[in-house]
C-alpha cells in the first residue's frame, strides 16, 4: 500500500450533480449520490453506490487489477439487450484507507460504456 501524497494526490468528494450510465440506450447505473475520485493527472472517475445500479446486468469477470494506493479490483461485463461490453466496470471491495469512501461503489471504464452524463443537480 503506497499513501497518496504530493506526488499522487488522491481525492474522494461527493458529487452534487446527477450521474447517469448507458449502455444500448439503458440506464445501467443512475444516481444523485455518486463520489468523485480525482487521482493525480488522471480523468476524474464516478464511483456510483451499488444501491443505484441495475445488477442485473452486471456479470462478474474473471478480472482482476491491483493499484498500490486503491487496493485489489474486481471487474464486471454489461450485458444489456444482446450487447456485452467486457470488463467494462471495476470495483473497490475493501479499498485502502486513503479511498475507503468507495467501499460499497462501482466506477466505469468511459470507452466501454455508450455514455456517463453528468447532469443538472436539479
Amino acid at each position: 500500500m503506497i499513501e497518496p501524497g504530493p506526488d499522487h494526490p488522491i481525492t474522494v468528494t461527493p458529487e452534487p450533480r446527477r450521474v447517469r450510465v448507458l449502455v444500448a440506450s439503458v440506464a445501467v447505473a443512475d444516481t444523485r449520490d455518486a463520489l468523485r475520485l480525482d487521482e493525480g493527472r488522471f480523468p476524474a472517475v464516478f464511483y456510483i453506490p451499488r444501491a443505484d445500479i441495475r445488477a442485473e446486468h452486471f456479470v462478474p469477470s474473471a478480472r482482476t487489477s491491483h493499484c498500490p494506493y486503491k487496493g485489489d479490483a474486481r471487474y464486471f461485463d454489461l450485458v444489456v439487450n444482446g450487447t456485452r461490453r467486457a470488463d467494462a466496470v471495476w470495483s473497490y471491495e475493501a479499498p485502502f484507507p486513503a479511498v475507503a469512501p468507495i467501499e460499497g461503489h462501482v466506477a466505469f471504464y468511459p470507452d466501454r460504456v455508450d455514455a456517463i452524463e453528468v447532469l443538472d443537480a436539479s
